[in-house]
């Protein structure tokens, strides 16, 4: 104040009033700053530059695991509040720096992009960039752009599952202040690869990398070792399916503040779980697909810091008692191991676990008591292990349960009504057990069920109607029983209702499918319905399989534009009159099988305007008339299936259509692992099925491999040659053009279908030779070309060493083994009896042989199928069961008799 006493009063104010105004000002300006943060003009002009570099696309494969992992709503997209006036610090996905309102995050997950990310985006305009997320997008397999080591700032950069591709740019590993970096492809694949020069730099470049996530990276080159060289700061490091090969070191759980690691894949990856020592810090460890050691080590309990445990690794014998000591987990996967012994008593000290998952062992006997103390559980998965007696009473006291799977196993009796008390339930999977007896009406009180599997069981009397309270229903599941009785009408008026399954069972008469709005796949295949079909169905419908019924009448559906029909299967009933030409309007149908009816009519020529459609079956029906092509253009391109059998078309084989069936011309094109006929839809995906003609009875083929082909085109009035285009379909598994009038001689070109496993062409009026290039049809298990007038010897080697008699029966002209004819004069027959009799009795080594490998062949098929599935080559004709239709084969013959 002294400073003040030598200024007079009006001064003294004036200067008060200054400084008052001035600090007012200041406040004003910070305050208003502070609120609006107002971006650059040149940032946010750099960010709509960036947006106009994209289009939006809904219509991609992970919008379901946006929805799931990060709660996205669908059909919005964080670009869509960018416009030019507003703030770019208020644009959704965009954060500011509250000081100097640069934008130093961008988080554009999950926002639907589509388009090659330029090198030169306007995207690395912005210097202050911290945290960098564009992860699920869709780039279009671009290079990551090596122009990202411009953000020199960034501390964490996320690009996964967002379609880059080809190799990670040696650039990445000049971020020096990178936290976290997550180049993850789990979701979609788009070959991304990690180099070992790439990858020793980053390794040695980045020492404050704290979180690490390579999942689906290509690391083939990258040697586990060189992963103990991270930093020991190193908090979390996911490595699953990258290709990893060799042992990676189990020093990683030593790591001081390792809190997350995961590992995995298939390949030739293994890891030695510590037997001692083992101190890490660890909160959740998943090992999957890969070799873990034969056992879980009792130092599995020194982690008591775990909260998730995930081992997928092929362990055997029993789980360790040390188990129960890890007193925090809350989520505790063992499945797909070799566990074999009873689950240890110490589970019930895991009162924490939320999720139990020991489904795919070889655990056996009762469910153990033990797990009734696990009162917090809302997941338990036992699914496909021997779990054998009734379901243990507890489970009703599992209250918390959402998801109950005990599939796949030996349980029996009775389903309890105990589970009656698990209120919260929305899946129940009790599929392929024994329980027998009626469907108990308490399952009714379980309100909140969206699923309901309970098929392949011996489930009996009629589906109770208190079920009409399960109003949440999107699937259920009851094919596969015992169950008679009318079809309830209630299960028609279930408002969410999208998939029914109830083939299989002896359930009668109501057909009011048409009411189901929502309904996506219907199968009430295999019962004993009658009547007419509805002629209005379901927009929504995919799949539709009223197969092995007693539906009569026209098909009197009325197709509507935009029919969304992927799979049609009415095999097996009396439907009579025309197919309906509204079919051209479900262009998505796949699989059309009208088999075993009374359909009349010329061939549905009409159809060639199906561009998706794989299986045309019009077998045993009244068609008649010629069956060649109308049009200029390729038609049937993706035609793997064709039966036209029993039937009255004339007139030569169908070259034109033959020429453009490019689907069995590459019998590699569907090469790796076996994928099946199937369709996808919200609610699940549905396999196709199939009847197929195998030594003259028919099997329904329970799931199709996409590299399965055949063309069924006997019984009926065909003429003229063989044409030599059909040695083109090269991916052909059988060939039956029996019981026609073709002449001439058996084309040459029969020998290029190396995988052909089935040939008939008997009872037609064939000439000439059997040509010897059939004898690299090496894939032939059955061969018929009986009842021609074929001639000279028959051909030895390979295959045909293993044929009978039956093969070629009614060919007076044909000679040599195994027919009793010898080949006189031909210049082959031995010149003495001991001659004859050696060589005869080695043809029939061969023959032993040949029947030997078929054996053992056979035996190693079933194993395939009934273990691990099919071979990807095949579809096993055991993976299926003697179709019902008894009645369709009785008039079969009729038909047969008068064509006689």
């Amino acid at each position: 104040m002294r400073i003040f006493t030598k200024l007079s009063a009006p001064l003294y104010f004036l200067f008060v009033f200054l400084c008052l105004k001035t600090a007012f000002s200041s406040s004003i300006h910070a305050s208003s700053f502070s609120t609006t943060h107002l971006c650059s003009h040149e940032e946010a002009l750099a960010l709509l530059q960036f947006k106009t570099s994209f289009s939006i696309n809904y219509t991609v494969p992970y919008q379901d695991y946006c929805a799931d992992l990060f709660y996205i709503k669908p059909n919005y997209s964080k670009i869509e509040s960018w416009k030019e006036g507003i703030d770019c610090c208020s644009w959704d996905g965009v954060s500011c720096d509250n000081v100097t309102g640069h934008v130093i995050a961008l988080n554009l997950s999950c926002s639907f992009l589509y388009g090659t990310f330029p090198s030169n985006s306007t995207l690395f305009l912005l210097k202050n960039l911290q945290s960098l997320n564009l992860a699920f997008n869709d780039f279009r397999l671009s290079k990551i752009p090596p122009e990202i080591s411009q953000f020199t700032r960034l501390k964490h950069l996320d690009i996964s599952d967002s379609r880059f591709s080809s190799h990670v740019p040696g650039e990445i590993a000049h971020l020096p202040k990178l936290v976290s970096l997550n180049l993850s492809n789990y979701y979609i694949s788009s070959d991304l690869i990690l180099e070992i020069t790439t990858f020793k730099n980053l390794v040695h470049n980045l020492s404050e990398v704290r979180e690490l996530v390579l999942n689906g990276v290509n690391m083939t080159s990258v040697n586990p070792r060189f992963f103990m060289n991270l930093s020991s700061s190193l908090t979390t490091l996911r490595l699953f399916n990258c290709q990893l090969r060799e042992n990676f070191p189990n020093s990683i759980f030593h790591f001081p503040n390792l809190k997350g690691f995961s590992l995995g894949g298939k390949g030739n990856l293994t890891i030695d779980l510590p037997s001692s020592n083992w101190s890490s810090p660890l909160q959740w460890l998943y090992l999957g697909d890969m070799d873990c050691g034969r056992r879980l080590p009792e130092s599995i309990g020194d982690l008591k810091s775990l909260l998730s445990l995930s081992l997928s690794c092929n362990l055997e014998g029993s789980i360790p008692a040390s188990i129960g000591n890890l007193s925090q987990l809350t989520d505790l996967s063992l499945f797909s191991n070799n566990f074999n012994r009873q689950i240890p008593s110490s589970l019930a000290n895991l009162t924490q676990l939320t999720s139990l998952y020991l489904s795919n062992n070889q655990f056996s006997g009762l469910i153990p008591t033990s797990l009734a103390n696990l009162t917090q559980l809302t997941s338990l998965d036992l699914f496909n292990n021997q779990f054998s007696g009734p379901i243990p009473a507890f489970i009703g006291n599992l209250r918390q349960l959402t998801s109950l799977n005990l599939y796949s196993n030996n349980l029996g009796r009775q389903i309890p009504s105990s589970l009656a008390n698990l209120t919260q339930l929305t899946s129940l999977d009790l599929f392929n057990n024994q329980f027998s007896g009626p469907i108990p009406t308490s399952i009714s009180n379980l309100r909140q069920l969206t699923g309901l599997y309970l098929d392949s069981n011996n489930l009996s009397g009629q589906i109770p109607s208190s079920l009409a309270n399960l109003t949440q229903l999107s699937y259920l599941s009851l094919s596969y029983n015992l169950l008679n009785g009318t079809l309830p009408p209630w299960i028609f008026t279930l408002p969410l209702l999208e998939s029914l399954y109830l083939n299989h069972n002896q359930l009668q008469v109501p057909n009011m499918f048409s009411a189901l709005q929502n309904l996506e796949i219907l199968d009430l295949s295999h019962n004993n319905l009658i009547g007419k079909i509805p002629n209005c169905l379901p927009k929504s419908l995919s799949v539709l399989n009223l197969q092995a019924n007693y539906f009569d009448g026209n098909i009197a559906f009325g197709f509507l534009e935009g029919c969304g029909l992927r799979n049609l299967n009415l095999h097996g009933n009396q439907m009579d009159g025309l197919l309906p030409r509204s079919l051209v309007n479900c262009r998505m149908l796949e699989v059309l099988d009208v088999g075993n009816n009374n359909i009349s009519g010329t061939f549905p020529h009409w159809l060639e305007s199906l561009p998706h459609l794989q299986v045309l079956v019009l077998r045993s029906n009244k068609f008649h008339g010629s069956v060649q092509s109308t049009k200029e253009s390729p038609s049937f391109p993706k035609l793997r299936v064709l039966d036209l059998s029993s039937n009255y078309f004339v007139g030569a084989l169908p070259v034109r259509y033959i020429e453009n069936f490019n689907a069995m011309m590459d019998p590699h094109k569907d090469g790796g692992s076996p994928k099946y006929m199937m369709v996808s839809t919200r609610a699940n995906s549905y396999q196709y099925s199939l009847v197929v003609t195998w030594k003259g009875f028919d099997y329904e083929l329970q799931k199709i491999l996409t590299v399965f082909s055949s063309i069924h085109l006997s019984n009926n009035m065909f003429e003229g040659e063989i044409p030599d285009v059909i040695g083109k379909l090269n991916s052909l598994k059988g060939l039956n053009l029996s019981h026609n009038n073709l002449t001439g001689h058996i084309p040459l070109s029969l020998g290029n279908l190396t995988n052909l496993e089935w040939l008939d062409l008997s009872s037609n009026g064939l000439t000439g030779k059997i040509p010897d290039e059939l004898v690299s049809l090496t894939q032939l298990s059955v061969l018929n070309l009986s009842n021609n007038h074929l001639v000279g010897r028959i051909p030895q080697g390979s295959q045909f060493n293993t044929f009978g008699n039956g093969s070629y029966e009614g060919n007076l002209g044909l000679c040599g083994i195994p027919l009793s004819k010898s080949c006189d004069g031909i210049g082959t027959q031995p010149s003495s009896f001991q001659e004859k009799d050696e060589l005869w009795r080695f043809g029939w080594r061969v023959v032993v042989l040949g029947y030997g490998c078929g054996v053992v062949f056979g035996l190693l098929m079933g194993y395939l199928v009934f273990r691990t599935g099919k071979p990807k080559w095949f579809v096993s004709l055991f993976d299926g069961r003697p179709s019902q239709s008894g009645r369709k084969m009785r008039r079969a013959r009729k038909l047969v008799q008068k064509r006689n």
